[in-house]
């Protein structure tokens, strides 16, 4: 019983970072009409800000963690402004550019860690909260997941409560009315991608004390993401969250009792499934001409 609830609570913490993941990979989607590939390695560049800065340098975590955020934020800003926007029109072309991004990338965190074993960033907080004598939660974690609740509220109210925001989502709903409306469309393209790829650099810069860093640690993040955004809705926001956090339950359990590969082939599974009874997804809605 004891491992039933340990097992719980950490899904619940690893449903953050699976929000994370997937919300940006959502936003730019719903907004730009481009699948990014390169979506896991922003999240890598965001873990490895963090082990070259704050591991290798002493700068202090709280540093990191912001400096992580702007340079994958520049780095999707200059995808959306150099690859994105003259694709608009090639959603392939888009895509391939995206993989090309992926390669650069890995190549360039290669170059600077080197490819020998993960790199292992220590946890700036120590110590573990002990709850009902038999629970245990890692400080580092409980941050972890206080900042990533704190930055999906941040967003959801951006979303909800400025002009910006509904800007963003009526562009989401159909580009082509909302630049009538006298909507910058380039403008919002380029918040959607900033957004989502800020999100990404949160979600590596937390995750670097928890998990091992390597060039390729992009490949199973990606994975995630579109498992998430899949069962959850293309085009949900509300549906990714909902989606990460039962993936994230399912995943933490099926990974404790049996083992990380069986888990995530059991997501894709999953995935397939959705996608032949439901393909809208959970909170998806279809969409009629």
């Amino acid at each position: 019983m004891d491992l039933l609830v340990q097992s719980i609570v950490n899904g619940f913490i690893q449903s953050g970072f699976f929000a994370l993941y997937a919300v940006g990979l959502v936003l730019i989607f719903g907004v730009m009409g481009v699948v990014n590939f390169a979506h896991g390695e922003l999240v890598m560049v965001g873990a490895y800000t963090v082990w070259f800065l704050h591991a290798q340098h002493g700068v202090p975590f709280l540093w990191t963690i912001l400096i992580a955020i702007v340079i994958v934020t520049a780095i999707g800003m200059a995808m959306e402004r150099f690859l994105f926007r003259p694709k608009r029109n090639d959603p392939l072309g888009g895509l391939i550019c995206s993989i090309g991004v992926l390669f650069i990338l890995q190549i360039a965190a290669t170059l600077i860690g080197g490819d020998g074993p993960s790199k292992q960033v220590p946890p700036p907080y120590q110590g573990t909260f002990v709850l009902f004598e038999s629970l245990r939660i890692p400080v580092q974690r409980v941050f972890s997941i206080a900042v990533s609740l704190a930055a999906l509220v941040a967003l959801w109210l951006f979303l909800t409560r400025s002009k910006m925001g509904w800007a963003l989502r009526a562009v989401a709903q159909d580009r082509e009315a909302s630049s009538l409306q006298g909507i910058n469309t380039n403008r919002i393209s380029m918040i959607a991608i900033s957004i989502g790829a800020a999100m990404a650099g949160l979600a590596g810069a937390l995750t670097a004390p928890l998990t091992n860093i390597n060039p390729h640690m992009g490949h199973n993040i990606i994975i995630t993401a579109f498992i998430v955004t899949i069962v959850g809705g293309v085009g949900s926001l509300s549906g990714a969250v909902l989606a990460a956090v039962l993936y994230a339950l399912f995943h933490t359990m099926v990974t404790t009792y049996f083992s990380a590969t069986i888990a995530t082939i059991s997501g894709l599974l999953i995935m397939v499934l959705v996608l032949i009874i439901k393909p809208t997804g959970i909170m998806g809605r279809s969409v009629s001409d």
